[in-house]
């Protein structure tokens, strides 16, 4: 039994949901501890999977014995995320091919006008049993095309990714 993907619907290319910063994930300083960025990300990208691809991640591993482990992260935080807070959270397919894919997240402030961390994750698809790297089930590229938002990233490097981010925001603060 495949995941039900649905060619009449039209896929967002990017999601991003709202959060608000708690007390218990907060270092002395009100800051959100670094670590506690990746669970802030992590647990947004699966509401928004959910929510926008009608697809969970224990739907994958109760049918097809199948998950993506993560490979390499590559983070930048640049303010910082206050106790008490609501951020916006973004995330997005940036690439993928035959067994990996490349999602980046970050988090700005509510009213999307400042940016405070950006992470690009690496994950490679595996079969959970043997933990041993495989190609993607043949319905997996059907969703993987359907919400991939093309950046150039195999032309474009973390930093350079970094400015341009700042300046999408930018200009929404001038709209």
């Amino acid at each position: 039994m495949a995941i039900p993907f649905d060619s009449s619907l039209e896929y967002p290319r990017k999601t991003d949901s709202r959060s608000v910063i708690r007390f218990q994930d907060c270092d002395p300083l009100r800051h959100l501890n670094n670590g506690k960025y990746f669970d802030y990300f992590f647990n947004a990208r699966e509401d928004q999977i959910g929510r926008h691809f009608h697809v969970k991640p224990s739907d994958i591993f109760e049918q097809f014995g199948t998950a993506w482990v993560v490979m390499q992260h590559r983070i930048a935080y640049l303010r910082p995320a206050l106790m008490g807070e609501w951020v916006r959270i973004h995330s997005h397919l940036i690439w993928y091919n035959e067994n990996t894919i490349v999602v980046e997240y970050y988090m700005a402030n509510d009213e999307d006008t400042e940016l405070k961390t950006v992470l690009w994750t690496t994950l490679r698809y595996v079969d959970v049993r043997g933990g041993q790297s495989r190609n993607h089930d043949f319905w997996v590229p059907d969703y993987l095309a359907a919400m991939v938002n093309e950046i150039g990233y195999e032309s474009t490097n973390f930093e350079s990714r970094l400015k341009q981010i700042k300046t999408e925001l930018q200009q929404n603060q001038s709209l």
